[in-house]
This record gives C-alpha cells, sequence and structure tokens, in this order.
C-alpha cells in the first residue's frame, strides 16, 4: 500500500505543476491585455487611453472560463487515463493484494464452517465451505508464487473438511461405543441354530484353533482399545485358518483382500504376503476397525463396513433417508445377502461363548498359543533345510512363519521366526544351508487364436486344462477369448528338459519348425534361449510357421 500511495502523490505533484505552469502563462497574458493602450487620435497626438470597462470584464471572464475548462481536462486526462496504461508494477501489486485478500476472506469462512460444524449445523457448515472455495477459484496466482502455496493449503483443507462433515453424518450418536451390544433378535437366533446344527463342527473346530492367536490378538486390541469381543471376528472371516482363501480372493485370519491390505500397511510381492503372517494382519485389522469406527461409530456398523467395505454401507444409508443409526437392523435387510449374515453370525457367536452350556455347545482345550523366536538371515534359503539342520518338523516351522509365499526367506535381511531354543543353533549351522535359487520360470505365455480352445492349447504344449485355468485364475473354464495372453504352464520342473521334437540338431545348424513347436521350445531343446533365437534369425516377434527354417547357432 505504501508504494501505491507514493505512486498517486507524484502523479497528483505532476498535474498541480502542469496546472500552475498553465495558469502563469495565462495571467501574463492577461497582464498584457489589461494595462493601459497608447491610442492615436485624430490631432495625430498620442494619448493614455484606458481599454473599456466591458471589454476588459468580457475578456476576463473568458480567460478565466477558458482556465477552468482547460485546467478540468488536465485534471480529467491524468486522474481518468485507461487501465491499460497504468503501470505493471501498480497493477501487480494491486493483483497480490486482492488475492491475499481473498484468501484471508476464505480462511475466516472456513474458521466459521468450523464453529457451525460443532454446533451440528452441517449444511450451514457446507455451504460456508462452498463459498470459501469459491474465494480461492477467484484467486490468480500464475504471477504470485507467494499465493500458490496458501491457495494449495486452502483447496486441501476444504476438501478434507467436506468429507470430514459428510462422514460425521452418519456417525451413531446413541448407544455404548465401549462394547459390542448383544442384541437377540430373529436374524441373531437363525445363526445360532445353524452353529448349533449343519455347523457344529466349524464352530467347534475354529474355537480349538483359536487358542494359537488369541492371547496376542487380545494384547493388541487391549492396546488400541478396542472391544475384546472383536478377537472373535477372525473366526466369521476365516474360522481361525491362517491360509484361508475365499472366492474374492481375501486372504488370512482378518480376510484382507490386496488393495485393502496395502491401504492398512500389509507388503505383498513375490517372497511374502504379510495377509498371512497372523501379528500384522492384526494390527492392519485393527486400523481398519478404528477407522471404521469413527466413520459410522456404531459396532454392529462398523462389522458391516468391514465386512462389504465402507462405500457400499454409506450408500445404502444414503438412499435411506431416514435415521437408520437408532436401528441397525433397518439397514441389516438391505445389505448384500453375505455381510446380512456376517454380523448375526458374529453376535451369534458371542452369545454362545457367553454361555455354551445354554446353547448346548462343551469346548475341548484350546490349541497351546504359538511360541518363537526369530533369527535374522540375509540369503534365501528353503524352510525345508531350515528346519532339516535344526532337527524338527518342517509343518512347525512353516506354521510360524506363514507369509513366506515359496517356503523360502527372501533374498533380503529378514527375520525368520525359529521354535524356542533354536536360534543358536540355527546361527552355528546356517553357513552349512545352501542358498536358494529360484528355478527357471517352468511356463510360456500363449496368445489365443480364433477357434482355439483350452483343450487345443493344453494339448499343444503338453500340459492340461486344469493347470492353464489355475495359472490364469479362469472361472469359467471353457470361455477364453480370441487375443487373450495365456500364461501356460509346462509339464514337469526346471530339471526336466522339454522337447519340441524328437529329431536332434541338423550338421548345418538349422532347424524346420514342426506342427506344434514354439519359439521357446525349440530354444529349450537345443539349449539356447528365445532371444538369442530372434536375433540370430532376424525375428521381430515370436510367431512360427510349420515349414520355418531356423538358424539355432550362429
Amino acid at each position: 500500500m505504501g508504494n501505491n500511495k507514493v505512486i498517486k502523490s507524484n502523479r497528483m505533484v505532476s498535474i498541480s505543476n502542469k496546472i500552475i505552469i498553465f495558469l502563469a502563462s495565462i495571467l501574463l497574458f492577461g497582464c498584457s491585455l489589461s494595462a493601459p493602450q497608447m491610442v492615436k487620435n485624430d490631432s495625430d497626438q498620442f494619448s493614455d487611453v484606458a481599454s473599456p470597462v466591458s471589454v476588459e470584464s468580457a475578456v476576463t471572464e473568458n480567460m478565466e472560463s477558458d482556465v477552468i475548462i482547460e485546467a478540468q481536462s488536465i485534471v480529467s486526462r491524468e486522474l481518468k487515463e485507461p487501465e491499460s496504461k497504468k503501470s505493471d508494477e501498480l497493477k501487480a501489486i494491486e493483483d497480490k493484494e486482492k488475492g491475499q485478500a481473498l484468501l484471508d476472506s476464505a480462511l475466516d469462512f472456513i474458521a466459521a464452517s468450523q464453529e457451525y460444524w460443532s454446533e451440528g449445523k452441517l449444511e450451514k457448515a457446507i455451504a460456508t465451505l462452498d463459498q470459501a472455495y469459491t474465494y480461492v477459484l477467484d484467486v490468480h496466482s500464475v504471477d504470485h508464487p507467494e499465493l500458490i502455496q496458501q491457495k494449495e493449503d486452502l483447496r486441501f483443507t476444504i476438501s478434507k473438511r467436506i468429507l470430514e462433515i459428510y462422514a460425521s453424518r452418519y456417525t451413531a450418536i446413541n448407544g455404548n461405543h465401549n462394547e459390542i451390544p448383544l442384541t437377540m433378535n430373529k436374524f441373531v437366533e437363525k445363526a445360532i441354530k445353524r452353529f448349533q446344527g449343519s455347523e457344529r463342527r466349524f464352530f467347534m473346530e475354529s474355537y480349538k484353533r483359536s487358542g494359537k492367536y488369541m492371547e496376542r490378538i487380545l494384547i493388541a486390541l487391549n492396546e488400541a482399545g478396542l472391544p475384546k469381543e472383536l478377537a472373535w471376528l477372525p473366526l466369521i472371516e476365516s474360522g481361525f485358518k491362517v491360509r484361508a482363501l475365499s472366492r474374492a480372493r481375501a486372504l488370512g485370519l482378518w480376510q484382507f483382500i490386496p488393495s485393502t491390505g496395502y491401504k492398512f500397511g500389509l507388503k505383498r510381492d513375490m517372497w511374502i504376503d504379510e495377509r498371512l503372517d497372523p501379528d500384522k494382519a492384526t494390527a492392519a485389522a485393527i486400523a481398519y476397525l478404528k477407522e471404521l469406527h469413527r466413520i459410522f461409530g456404531d459396532w454392529t456398523t462398523v462389522l458391516a463396513g468391514y465386512n462389504c467395505g465402507e462405500g457400499r454401507v454409506l450408500r445404502k444409508i444414503r438412499n435411506q433417508r431416514i435415521n437408520y443409526l437408532d436401528n441397525f437392523w433397518d439397514l441389516y435387510t438391505q445389505l448384500p445377502r453375505e455381510t446380512a449374515q456376517y454380523v448375526p453370525r458374529f453376535l451369534a457367536t458371542l452369545h454362545i461363548l457367553k454361555d455354551p452350556a445354554k446353547f448346548g455347545f462343551t469346548f475341548e482345550e484350546l490349541d497351546a498359543p504359538l511360541s518363537y523366536e526369530t533369527v535374522e538371515i540375509e540369503k534365501p534359503v528353503q524352510l525345508r533345510a531350515v528346519a532339516k539342520a535344526l532337527g524338527i518338523d518342517f509343518k512347525e516351522l512353516s506354521d510360524i512363519n506363514p507369509e513366506l509365499r515359496r517356503q523360502v526367506t527372501p533374498p533380503s535381511a529378514y527375520s525368520l521366526r525359529v521354535p524356542l531354543g533354536s536360534s543358536f543353533t540355527l546361527l552355528t549351522k546356517l553357513n552349512e544351508i545352501p542358498k536358494w535359487t529360484p528355478p527357471e520360470n517352468a511356463y510360456v505365455y500363449h496368445r489365443v487364436k480364433k477357434g482355439e480352445t483350452l483343450s487345443l492349447i493344453a494339448l499343444r504344449y503338453r500340459t492340461n486344462v486344469r493347470k492353464i485355468v489355475n495359472a490364469n485364475n479362469i472361472r469359467r473354464r471353457h470361455f477364453i477369448r480370441a487375443g487373450q495372453k495365456l500364461k501356460i504352464p509346462l509339464r514337469g520342473s526346471s530339471s526336466i528338459r522339454v522337447y519340441a521334437s524328437k529329431e536332434n540338431l541338423p550338421p548345418n545348424g538349422k532347424y524346420k519348425v514342426k506342427k506344434g513347436d514354439s519359439l521357446w521350445l525349440i530354444a529349450r531343446k537345443f539349449n539356447t534361449n528365445t532371444k538369442k533365437l530372434q536375433r540370430i534369425n532376424n525375428m521381430s516377434g515370436s510367431r512360427l510357421y510349420v515349414g520355418n527354417v531356423l538358424k539355432i547357432t550362429e
């Protein structure tokens, strides 16, 4: 603002100087008109004759009018110059000040929105945020880097606040949020009858397996401040089977799909899948449950969100247009069938465990908790080799290291779990355990052609349909489409050579392609690789035709 005032002051001085100069010139001219004139009379004698008063008055009046008009013209030209002629510096300052004022106003509206939200006036809170965002959009920050960060920060704050307000719309306000309500109704009674009848064996076996993990789960829930009843959720999710896999590709005790597992920190690569690790999956499940409780506030709704996703539950809530949260079971009837059964099954489990005798259950002793210690290993080794070195059963070692997908430790540093008292023995024998080298991939890729079936493809590569179906996760066995790329597992392991035909390499180092051959099979037969065959035969792809002659050696 200081610079602005200086510029305006300089302009006013310039205007004043011009007006003074103009008035001075007029004054001099006026004096010459009003001075006595030397007039020559008829007698050729000169005499001093003053100008007539009427003439002098008229002249003076005209001069004054001209001066005023000219002065006004000067002021008008100087003060009302077109906007396009303003200095760039002045315009930049004005734009910056305007932008900062808009951002400040937006910040004020965000603060006001927070007050509305705290008072429960959600519609006003959102409308106020809309106004704040309008101010942010009106800010032109291209030429003002110092405004850009403020603008982005406010955009983020407004977006985050809107999401929080929408989530809080569906937060329960009734009931005890520290405990899971043991509701008993026809849905829960029906679930109890199933556990008493057709699913009795599943329930008993799941309960027995829970002993392996229950102690550690309860400790984790207690540290997180969550209800201890949630420790029985894996009974419904997986039957306490650590390697349980659902049709939706959910895996582990807590049944995480890959994307949700990744969201809550569960790593997955070719070596490990942390969804299979009970401790890591429990930590991720607790984080997910806490997030759901912040959204819904009601534990039965949280369980529904855990099973089918919070997005689907929120959509059902919005479509109801009623305050369902006073009665969860209004929402229950609109959920997917699996979820609709999920919550009653969990509540039925809690009822049975609270009073087993009442529902006709007598439980066996729980399995012993898993106990182990860890050893840092920096090379890939097979669990079978480790078990042999330790003199223990392979299954015992595998059970405490379920996240290892290949039953092999990763090539990077890894904390391997071993039974209590075994760490020292493993450290002394670690150098004797051979480093594991992964075998060559015993599969090829095939592009489906029109008219081909899985049976024909399996016959061509000397494998079977079941292996192709499993390798490509094909749900409809007889449905493949032209152009589809299939992964074809080959018969045998990498130590078994797969032959394209029974003929030996001719003396000239060339091979004639037969029916059923592929570039990969030919490369395998003659102990080379496909890239080399493509290079020496000037091939851009891998397509072959019967009768083609390939160079095998250079």
